[in-house]
């Protein structure tokens, strides 16, 4: 396996600094690092900080730390940064349980330098800064832990994680690169999966290059899956229970699904509060599996129709809904919402892919004329974006949840409910 050098790690020393915004190196040929005063987060795991008037986003930063940051990227307007010493630390910044994670930025644990709840913090503050710069919406957000993740220390909780295997040895890719950094594990992984990758790495793989899939579901063993498999896939068979039922799943091993251990049961939770009190027709889009399809056919009472646009995901949902009162449509969004009929009422349930759903869509499901809207997001700014959207077609924020399903990783998990004015 080939790779670039290793960077130095960053360095947790406290001693005083000079004045922020001091060119630290900048002699021909060696990186360019700067001195500065971080003063916020923002979207993707940075912090901000300013350089000479400009604004430079820096990771393995906390706010209110004075680091030295080498600058990776110049844009007009815009630097982004890593931290490699951190001069003045804040109370919030903890040891990084995975150095290799903070090293190389691999495994997307890039807030692992600070305490899980600081992380909480760190998370709730990004999403009320997108609503009020995206949707003009100023709220108020607690971002929820799940419980057991505290006293795991943010570890243990990836149910799917895909690896790089080159020449028989088990890697990552770093982070917005395609070098692939080898790995001795992966903390932030499943028990299961994470003993399972340390036997890879200690033995070798045999067997073709490529990605490999690890997968430990809640009802089945470990499951390994690589490119070879594609011609006979893998399942998995997933259980969810919540205070309101208990629910079977068979899922495709490549197919998406939710990678927290507990992340499948709270979004349903929260997914029926959000729907509760509301009668007459389901609309549950962009619906994987089934997840949330499963529940609402089962305790709403009111037919469900539900749309997927990748076929072999509408295999599994058909199979995982066979026997309920639900339509399994198999196509893009907006296409299949064109062709329903205006003002139906109801219910629409949403979980767009991290970019969000878009005008299109925003447009065709308010056409629909829902009584209320359960979106869930993974991305803030994508949820702002189409929240603002749907204000303009007379759908206003009445709650906002927000989950720490990624611990450890800038990622967060939101669930919306918009009503009809």
């Amino acid at each position: 396996m080939h790779s670039a050098r290793i960077p130095r790690c960053a360095t947790m020393s406290r001693t005083h600094p000079s004045a922020p915004g001091t060119t630290v190196a900048s002699h021909p040929g060696a990186p360019m690092i700067v001195q500065l005063e971080t003063t916020d987060v923002a979207h993707g795991g940075y912090c901000v900080a300013r350089h000479e008037g400009m604004v430079v986003l820096v990771s393995g930063a906390a706010p209110g730390e004075v680091v030295d940051a080498e600058i990776t990227a110049q844009r007009a307007k815009l630097w982004y940064g890593r931290t490699v010493r951190v001069h003045q630390a804040s109370a919030d910044r903890v040891p990084h349980p995975w150095d290799l994670a903070e090293r190389m930025g691999i495994g997307g644990a890039d807030l692992g330098h600070v305490s899980l709840e600081a992380g909480r913090r760190w998370k709730a503050r990004v999403i009320e800064t997108q609503m009020l710069r995206l949707a003009h919406l100023p709220v108020e957000v607690e971002v929820e832990e799940v419980p057991g993740d505290q006293d795991r220390r943010g570890l243990g909780w990836r149910t799917r994680v895909t690896l790089q295997v080159c020449l028989g040895r088990v890697g990552m890719y770093a982070a917005k690169s395609h070098q692939i950094v080898e790995v001795d594990g992966m903390p932030l992984a499943h028990e299961d999966i994470h003993q399972a990758i340390c036997a890879d790495v200690a033995r070798g793989v045999s067997g073709p290059d490529g990605p490999r899939l690890y997968v430990r579901s809640s009802e089945s063993d470990l499951v390994v899956h690589t490119e070879a498999d594609c011609a006979t896939p893998v399942t998995v068979e997933e259980e969810v229970r919540t205070y309101d039922g208990r629910w079977t799943y068979r899922v495709g091993a490549d197919c998406f699904w939710q990678v927290h251990r507990q992340a499948p049961a709270v979004l349903v939770e929260a997914v029926l509060a959000g729907v509760a009190g509301v009668p007459g027709p389901v609309a549950d889009l962009y619906a994987g599996a089934g997840l949330f399809t499963q529940p609402l056919a089962d305790l709403r009472g009111d037919p469900v129709t539900a749309v997927e646009a990748s076929a072999r995901s509408a295999d599994f949902l058909r199979a995982n809904t066979a026997g309920q009162d639900v339509v399994c449509l198999v196509g893009d969004v907006v296409d299949v919402l064109s062709t329903f009929c205006p003002g139906s009422g109801g219910v629409v349930v949403c979980d767009p892919p991290r970019r969000g759903a878009g005008s299109q869509a925003v447009q065709q499901m308010a056409r629909l004329g829902p009584d209320r809207i359960v979106y869930v997001a993974c991305d803030p700014a994508a949820l702002a974006r189409d929240v603002s959207l749907f204000d303009g077609f007379g759908y206003d924020l009445t709650s906002l949840r927000a989950f720490d399903l990624f611990p450890l990783t800038h990622h967060v998990e939101s669930v919306a409910v918009l009503s009809k004015r």
